[in-house]
């Protein structure tokens, strides 16, 4: 089993819930061949994927880190 775990640190709590609540859907909606968790403390957002083979690992991560740069992107719009 391959795994990636990350954590992200944001300057306030609200920003952290905004964040956890755009990417939480994408968690329950699975992408073939992983498994994702995400939980949330304070400030920050813990991240942790794990995958059978290196390629489908390495596609969730793009994945997840995508959606949170947007969610950002258009948080900072708002």
């Amino acid at each position: 089993m391959r795994t990636a775990s990350f954590i992200f640190n944001f300057d306030s709590k609200s920003e952290t819930d905004i964040i956890f609540k755009s990417i939480k859907p994408e968690i329950k909606n699975k992408i073939p061949k992983t498994n994702a968790q995400i939980k949330k403390e304070k400030n920050r957002i813990f991240l942790n994927i794990a995958s059978k083979d290196t390629s489908s690992l390495r596609a969730a991560i793009n994945s997840y880190l995508r959606w949170i740069k947007i969610a950002l992107e258009v948080k900072k719009r708002i």
